[in-house]
């Protein structure tokens, strides 16, 4: 019998190596650059990951207090806060108790109201009798409008007073409403006005995303942070993240987030997997 005969059968081509257990999931959502940008916040010892409310993790609707977050996307949220030196925080343009309603987001999530001005603990200083009365004349000057445009709205915030347009058919009146809101009380003195997506929002204490996330970093003492938001008043975090930080916009428009993705489902498909990842 030759040696031939007596050779053991060719073994077969060894199978593709697993991927490591810290490489993202494959998904359509994620480019290259956001994956390996997620891979490596996941990896870091202590880490804050904020998002918007509305348009980022719930749809926008004509109703405000209707509208609930996309589906799972919350329960998403509370596993990645409950691990280890992960702060998680909400971090919207509503008061903190609309906030709280609407999303049914509880603790250890944080909630942050009024586009970072309003914490568990309150606003940073009391109203005096000059915020008060600003505030109310925001509050009738906007009303004028909203009685002169049909469909529009007044919303009452602890520091601020919003038109509401988006419910309004006429485009053209919804232009004009806007228009005047930012002729008229927006110019003010002592107002801080933030425009957005179909609202008008004049406050009478300034506010800043950018300000909020960097007070999360600085309590959690975290090396990176993720802020994922979709409309124009969260750029003002977008502008004020790290270079080691990543920043994520929903949807269209330009942006200084270094990273985008599609809508809001694509959010929570991002979120499971940055807690995949960091778990």
């Amino acid at each position: 019998m030759s040696a031939d005969d007596t050779a053991s059968p060719t073994p077969p081509p060894p199978t593709p190596d697993a991927p490591p257990a810290t490489a993202p999931a494959a998904t359509p959502d994620l480019t290259p650059e956001l994956a390996e940008a997620l891979r490596r916040a996941a990896a870091t010892p202590n880490l804050v990951v904020a998002c918007d409310y509305d348009g980022t993790l719930a749809p926008f609707t004509d109703d405000p207090t209707r509208a609930h977050p996309a589906p799972g996307a919350i329960a998403t949220l509370a596993r990645l806060a409950e691990l280890p030196r992960t702060t998680v925080a909400l971090l919207s343009g509503r008061n903190r108790a609309a906030l709280a309603e609407v999303s049914g987001a509880t603790a250890p999530v944080v909630l942050v109201g009024s586009h970072g001005s309003e914490w568990e603990g309150g606003f940073d200083a009391p109203f005096d009798d000059d915020d008060n009365a600003l505030l109310a004349r925001l509050h009738t000057e906007l009303g004028e409008i909203a009685q002169s445009t049909a469909g529009a709205h007044v919303e009452s915030k602890p520091t601020a007073a919003v038109l509401h347009v988006r419910p309004v058919e006429d485009l053209a009146a919804r232009e004009r409403a806007t228009a005047q809101a930012m002729a008229g009380p927006a110019t003010l003195d002592g107002v801080f006005v933030t425009q957005g997506k179909n609202v008008v929002e004049i406050a009478v204490r300034e506010a800043s995303k950018g300000a909020a996330i960097e007070r999360l970093v600085e309590q959690a003492g975290a090396e990176v942070a993720i802020f994922i938001g979709d409309d124009v008043t969260d750029e003002r975090g977008f502008a004020r993240l790290r270079p080691q930080d990543v920043g994520i916009k929903v949807g269209e428009g330009e942006t200084a987030a270094g990273h985008r993705v599609a809508d809001i489902p694509a959010v929570v498909r991002l979120l499971g997997t940055l807690a995949d990842l960091r778990g």
